[in-house]
């Protein structure tokens, strides 16, 4: 626990109560809650809004054109640098508005950091509250080396337990699952389905939309192919070459994009979600999101798909790089029940079940905070 910060003003147990004043910190490039791609962004909205709904006191930072309840710091054509020249000083001014606002607004019990290194990094300098920083990628030796040198300063929580395995040296404080929107989504009868098979991930090879494109022809079924093209040279050649020649419109569908009521549609409408990811996906929201509209997910048993499906339950993650496999784990999925997949997926991802996670590690640390103040 970080030991350099004076015991808050707002603190729970000063009060007597559990009621906690918390500000969290959401990346600058989406709205809150997004408008089709933005997964990070989802979450944070769900989050506050489960936070809320406990009592607890919530300041938001975030893009513009968010719902309202939301401080909106960085302007909406941020966006377009995302990635680009300018999207690391585009940051860095998001970050500093952020430290002026929360100084002006606090004290708090705790930040909650999800906008990355550099948040993780501004927040600990920002000296106004103990830091969460939940950790949204895959942690390869950089980033692991990164949170080495930052562990002492801040707690870190986790995404999955595959996540938490995969730099298991660090000291995390909790692993808390994603919470996916089940007011928004849908559900439908069986004989309402309509029969296709859906990928629903931005276009890159790691997403695995040309062994979907095989999985489809294998067991005979229409395929629907949804997200935006990831706007890298990579990305653009993979969907040019493996992706485009196979888009007839009729046997292979793409939407480059899709939001609100027609994605939740689409969702509930599939006969199966198909993953066939080529990376150690460290969540996998579009999967749980499938498995809550009662529609069965198919993933190549990679990071943390395994976890996330309740085999023969909620769908199946099968052996990686085994086309074969999932071909016929696809065709298992008619005998899924599709109530029993989403009251399974909605008890386990529902943002109720999250914002409680979160409101632990928060009281937790708020009164270690205190203990640690009031014996010093």
């Amino acid at each position: 626990m970080v030991g350099l910060l004076s015991p808050p003003a707002w603190h729970p147990t000063a009060r007597g109560g559990d009621r906690l004043r918390v500000a969290i910190i959401a990346p600058p490039w989406y709205p809150l809650p997004p408008r089709g791609y933005g997964g990070v962004e989802l979450v944070v909205s769900l989050l506050v809004r489960g936070l809320r709904a406990r009592g607890d006191e919530v300041v938001v930072v975030g893009a513009e054109c968010s719902a309202p309840g939301t401080v909106e710091l960085a302007p909406a054509v941020w966006e377009a640098d995302l990635g680009g020249r300018y999207g690391p000083v585009r940051e860095l001014t998001y970050l500093a508005r952020v430290s002026a606002r929360l100084h002006r607004d606090g004290p708090f019990d705790v930040i909650h950091d999800h906008s990355g290194f550099a948040g993780l990094l501004a927040t600990t300098l920002m000296g106004i509250a103990p830091v969460v920083h939940t950790v949204h990628g895959v942690l390869g030796e950089p980033e692991r080396t990164f949170y080495r040198a930052m562990q002492d300063r801040a707690e870190l929580v986790a995404i999955s337990s595959a996540q938490r395995a995969s730099a298991a040296e660090l000291s995390w404080v909790s692993t808390i699952h994603n919470a996916v929107d089940t007011d928004a989504l849908l559900t439908v009868a069986p004989a309402d389905k309509g029969g296709y098979l859906l990928c629903l991930a931005r276009v890159c090879r790691e997403k695995g939309q040309h062994v979907a494109i095989e999985v489809a022809r294998r067991t005979g079924r229409r395929l629907v192919l949804a997200g935006k093209v990831e706007p890298t040279p990579d990305g653009d050649l993979y969907f040019q070459t493996a992706v485009a020649p196979h888009v007839d419109g009729s046997r292979v569908i793409y939407h480059r994009n899709v939001a609100g009521r027609e994605k939740s549609e689409l969702i509930a409408r599939a006969s199966a979600l198909v993953a066939p990811i080529a990376w150690e996906e460290p969540f996998g929201l579009s999967v749980v999101e499938a498995m809550a509209s009662g529609t069965p997910a198919v993933s190549y048993g990679r990071g943390a798909a395994a976890e996330l499906i309740d085999d023969g339950v909620t769908g199946f993650a099968v052996k990686p790089d085994d086309v074969e496999a999932m071909a016929v784990a696809v065709l298992a999925t008619a005998e899924i029940d599709t109530r029993q997949c989403a009251d399974t997926a909605r008890r386990r991802f529902n943002p109720e079940r999250m914002a409680g996670g979160y409101h632990r590690v928060y009281a937790e640390i708020a009164a270690s905070t205190l203990r640690k103040a009031v014996t010093a």
